[in-house]
């Protein structure tokens, strides 16, 4: 297992190979995991939510009735396109195309108030997840919902799941953002920092 974050070139080769690599659309663990995350964040509405690693769009899509302006970001072009057919209908949906944590969007500070990190974090370095933080950090309102979801199987990434998740979790916590919801689901985990959510 490497512990470098992996490049761009693999998920272009990757969605290039096949338009869903991953059975986002089609596997039962998928749509029990969306279900979840939606159930978690309680129906509240979202002024403007981030969505980093958004894939093909189809947690895009489920988040979208709930956010007046939503942006989704990845680094596969291949997944965009297809993102973007998906989410077509919703004029407040918007992407980019960017490998994190480089190049995060060029947001204002203190603009989101979701920001949705959804099995991508593991796909980081240890310093990476470290910055990618930073980033989100910054962009967040003071109230806003850090939303994370990570798969807690076997994998060959430069981090597991939980690793992930911890990393990220510790920095948020060093800067004074705490955890207010953790779960562990068959295959997964969620953790939401802060926000003013009352998970179900």
């Amino acid at each position: 297992m490497s512990s470098e974050t992996w490049p761009g070139s693999v998920f272009a080769r990757l969605y290039d190979g096949h338009p869903d690599p991953w059975g986002f659309e089609t596997r039962d663990y998928e749509r029990r995991k969306y279900a979840r995350t939606l159930a978690v964040l309680g129906g509240r509405r979202f002024d403007f939510a981030l969505e980093l690693g958004c894939s093909i769009g189809v947690m895009t899509a489920e988040l979208a009735p709930y956010c007046s302006r939503l942006l989704g970001v990845d680094v596969a072009e291949a997944a965009l396109l297809r993102a973007r057919a998906r989410c077509r209908g919703w004029p407040g949906v918007s992407f980019h195309q960017g490998h994190l944590p480089g190049a995060f969007p060029a947001l204002p500070p203190g603009s989101c108030d979701l920001i949705v990190v959804s099995e991508f974090l593991y796909f980081l370095s240890r310093a990476d997840i470290g910055g990618l933080a930073e980033r989100v950090l910054t962009v967040r309102r003071s109230d806003a919902a850090i939303l994370l979801v990570n798969w807690t199987g076997p994998t060959d990434t430069p981090c597991t799941g939980d690793e992930a998740a911890d990393l990220f979790v510790r920095q948020c916590r060093g800067a004074r953002v705490n955890g207010a919801f953790s779960e562990r689901q068959d295959g997964y985990r969620i953790d939401l920092l802060a926000g003013n959510i009352k998970a179900g």
